[in-house]
């Protein structure tokens, strides 16, 4: 439950940044930083083999590499 309420917590960001076309709230660093922490937890889960941990962190890490993929297009 916690893993699914925090990783989808960042989908209106997302879905904010699409249709209004503007990131320029989203700080670059902070991004940054959250993916490089992501794929630690996705490595901590893979050692630990806890797949909700895993795949929780995955679906984050691909939802901060979009936003950062719209904050260099909408640049």
């Amino acid at each position: 439950m916690a893993g699914s309420l925090t990783t989808f917590s960042y989908l209106p960001q997302l879905i904010k940044a699409i249709k209004t076309k503007s990131t320029k709230d989203l700080s670059t660093h902070w991004l940054y930083a959250l993916t490089i922490g992501l794929f630690f937890w996705i490595a901590y889960g893979y050692l630990i083999s806890s797949i909700p941990v895993v795949l929780f962190n995955v679906i984050l890490a691909f939802i901060t590499i979009w936003l950062l993929v719209l904050k260099a297009k909408y640049k």
